[in-house]
């Protein structure tokens, strides 16, 4: 451990910003920050005014900890444990998936479907979230439409301990969220098929052979990233089973690679949605298919 007790904050952001510069880092600033928020358990304005007090020695354990392990490799989301997702804060680790923009997206994707059915004509129900993982979907969902009734599903029982820690810091939005463990629709109970006013998932999509990040390919749970030899099984199975749990109307959306777009669209038509086609992520990249029951 670095002999740093009495040492300022201030002092020790610098030296871990240098460390991580010159093990070639891409953003050494942001890291540096955000360990350090971390070990002081501070952010905004309090964080600055904390970068002039002292360490102290249980602090800079802490600290000294979280630095040797991004400077080791790992993901910064897992080294602090805690990442941003929309309005969330969510606690993660080598469990689960770490919480991306793209899939923010899919969430404001899903929210304007949601809000395509409010009229009072149109389909109510609840929403179901397939493979929830640290339950970044469900849990927005809850709590950006405060009347929505939520079911999330996970196969990995260490993902979905992940989902019911951030459960439980939601408070009285809990109330409307169900955890379910167990192999995408078969962990249902039969009689909600055709309740369901809106499916939204994020599944496994890459491929053995498609070229990642080591910080992806060495650290997050490989079975929530690779499904079988093409990538395409977890949505090849999810599409067409959707229909029979949607209500007349609903919707459907899913995240994937831009390359399986084309494919899923077909696939969402042969399997008889009305409707189908992709969404862009903030990259304008075909990102996610949004496809609709019959009315």
């Amino acid at each position: 451990m670095t002999d740093t007790e009495g040492t300022p904050w201030r002092v020790l952001l610098g030296e871990a910003t240098e460390r991580l510069r010159e093990a070639g880092f891409v953003s050494p600033e942001v890291d540096a920050r955000r360990i350090v928020e971390r070990a002081t358990s501070t952010s905004g304005a309090e964080y600055v005014l904390e970068l002039d007090e002292f360490a102290t020695e249980r602090a800079v354990g802490f600290f000294d900890l979280m630095l040797e392990r991004r400077l080791a490799g790992e993901p910064l989301q897992y080294v602090v444990g805690r990442w941003g997702f929309r309005t969330l804060d969510l606690f993660v680790d080598r469990r689960v998936l770490i919480p991306r923009p793209e899939t923010e997206q899919v969430v404001e994707v899903a929210l304007a479907e949601l809000d395509r059915l409010v009229d009072p004509d149109s389909v109510a129900g609840p929403v179901l979230d397939l493979g929830t993982g640290s339950g970044a979907i469900a849990l927005s969902l809850a709590v950006e439409r405060d009347d929505t009734e939520v079911w999330a599903v996970e196969r990995s029982i260490d993902a979905a301990a992940v989902a019911r820690a951030n459960l439980a810091g939601l408070g009285t939005t809990a109330t409307r969220v169900r955890i379910l463990e167990g192999s995408w629709f078969d962990a249902l109970p039969d009689d909600m098929r055709g309740r369901f006013r809106l499916v939204v998932s994020n599944p496994p999509y890459v491929a053995p052979d498609d070229p990642l990040p080591s910080e992806v390919a060495d650290w997050e749970p490989s079975e929530a990233l690779v499904p079988g030899p093409t990538g395409f099984e977890a949505i090849a199975e999810i599409v067409p089973a959707a229909l029979s749990w949607l209500a007349p109307g609903a919707a459907l959306v899913v995240e994937m690679d831009p390359r399986q777009i084309e494919t899923a669209v077909a696939l969402a038509l042969e399997s008889g949605f009305v409707f189908a086609e992709s969404r862009a992520d903030l990259a304008g990249r075909d990102r996610m298919l949004v496809a609709r029951s019959p009315s």
